[in-house]
């Protein structure tokens, strides 16, 4: 049948068909992710219930707390002076997990199939969130359950990036990756927007539905994957992506193999071999190997400081707003969306520009300069109104979370197919894994860091976080200047080819 069609329809055909597929991937993954970033928002939403000034309230009256208890409508252990310390104490129990599991879940990530890691993950996922909504209705008043919850649901949501990152980098190659994975990255915005606004509905009452809901939704995404997805293209017989030399990789003269048409001609080559017989697998790369590629430690520590600012944000700025701005909890946390509404316009400002003057590290260098003072302003003058709040955060949304964005989606994948690899696929969940783990550490300091300084006065918390923006700046400086004089011998040879 193939035969009896013109090359040209058959072509159109299957490139149809290859292009559905990728969609199909691009936005099944989208949702898995949104899902999994969903499930960590409720917390940063409930904390602002689990404490409060019971002071205006009418108390019970059984008689079994005195009239100058202020905070017998608390949750307990949650009730005492010492609450900002307890739950940064939670968190950083999800966020150390996490952290820790992350250079786990990508060795695991290579070894075993995605379809599977994923789905498990997401329904372990999905159990711990909806237990720890659980307490509410179990009357549960100790801190070991928290912190014990925390830390499985941490491990768990290790399944997950490493796992969707490296299925779309199967799917995709590098032309225009920045664009591509900018919009694709807005499903952690996304998730927790979603997160945030399904636990607002419940916060003021029975908030453990802040926690179940999200939990039921990311279970059942699980099913979803577990049925729908597909790890590689040619497991559905479509075309497999090339990835490209971009600036950074420049042709080795001593490596005659090492140019864009040998790579092209290669991959090629093997798509054509794997489609008639079946190809070996190729070898997992070690830790060691994937901290050699040029760039990985440079972003990693980017991340790490980057990550501290996110998450510090993600977890403490809804109870920042209610107890500075003096809105309720859930003004709070429908306030605290705005932020990410700006995330996600960050990060696809970021592909964007990324690839125009193809330069990830220049772009992430530029946002953070410019997320330092933005972040100060918003804590001077970001609470004196409405509209003010409302600018400054989106405007400190897409600062902040656009070169999250980028080394997480694009810089990862670039790396995990640097030229160096010579075409395996294997490496990229380990250099995910790397790259976010790294950065999931800053994650578990910046909220630590923030319940630790919070009682010192919100002024040290905000000048923390200016301090880790510029450290995240300065360690990008020796790749800034390499992208410089790649640019500059870009430049230099166009000139020199017009001349001719």
């Amino acid at each position: 049948m193939r035969s009896s069609l013109a090359p040209g329809v058959w072509l159109l055909r299957a490139f149809s068909r290859d292009s559905w597929y990728r969609g199909f991937i691009l936005l099944l993954t989208f949702l898995i992710y949104t899902c999994y970033h969903m499930a960590r928002k409720p917390i940063s939403v409930v904390k602002s219930r689990l404490h409060l000034n019971c002071s205006e309230l009418v108390g019970p009256g059984n008689g079994t707390h005195s009239l100058n208890d202020t905070t017998w409508c608390s949750w307990a252990p949650f009730d005492k002076d010492n609450y900002k310390e307890l739950l940064g104490a939670v968190d950083n129990a999800f966020l150390v997990a996490y952290a820790v599991g992350m250079f786990i879940s990508g060795i695991f990530g290579e070894r075993l199939p995605l379809r599977y890691y994923l789905s498990a993950g997401m329904l372990l996922s999905g159990l711990f969130t909806a237990l720890l909504g659980l307490a509410y209705f179990w009357d549960l008043h100790v801190l070991w359950y928290f912190v014990l919850i925390q830390i499985c649901n941490g491990f768990v949501q290790t399944t997950g990036w490493p796992s969707v990152v490296t299925c779309v980098g199967n799917w995709f190659g590098k032309g225009k990756r920045g664009l591509i994975m900018g919009v694709w990255n807005s499903h952690t915005s996304v998730g927790n927007i979603l997160g945030s606004l399904i636990a607002g509905v419940w916060v003021n009452g029975q908030w453990g539905l802040s926690f179940i809901v999200p939990g039921v939704v990311t279970a059942a995404m699980g099913v979803v994957t577990f049925l729908f997805l597909i790890e590689y293209p040619e497991d559905v017989d479509c075309t497999p992506p090339q990835h490209h030399a971009g600036p950074d990789e420049q042709d080795d003269p001593e490596d005659p193999g090492s140019g864009p048409s040998t790579n092209r001609e290669s991959g090629l080559e093997t798509a054509a071999r794997c489609s008639k017989e079946p190809c070996p697998e190729p070898a997992a790369i070690s830790f060691l190997a994937a901290l050699r590629i040029p760039g990985v430690v440079e972003f990693s520590l980017c991340l790490l400081f980057a990550k501290l600012v996110s998450y510090t944000f993600l977890y403490w700025l809804p109870l920042y707003i209610f107890n500075v701005a003096h809105f309720s909890a859930k003004e709070a946390g429908d306030l605290s969306t705005l932020f990410d509404v700006g995330g996600i316009l960050g990060g696809i400002a970021a592909g964007l520009i990324s690839d125009y003057i193809n330069g990830r590290a220049t772009t992430c260098c530029i946002m953070l300069i410019l997320a330092a003072p933005m972040m100060f302003l918003y804590n001077c003058v970001g609470q004196s109104g409405v509209t003010s709040s409302v600018v400054m955060l989106v405007a400190c949304g897409a600062l902040v979370n656009g070169p999250y964005s980028l080394i997480t989606t694009a810089v990862s994948a670039d790396l995990g197919t640097h030229q160096s690899l010579k075409g395996n696929a294997k490496a990229l969940s380990t250099v995910t894994a790397i790259i976010d783990g790294t950065g999931s550490i800053g994650a578990a300091l910046g909220p630590l860091l923030a319940g630790l300084i919070a009682p010192t006065g919100w002024n040290n918390v905000f000048y923390m976080l200016v301090s880790a923006d510029v450290l995240a700046c300065l360690l990008l400086c020796r790749l800034v200047y390499k992208e410089v004089l790649a640019w500059r011998a870009s430049l230099s040879s166009s000139r020199g080819y017009k001349r001719i």
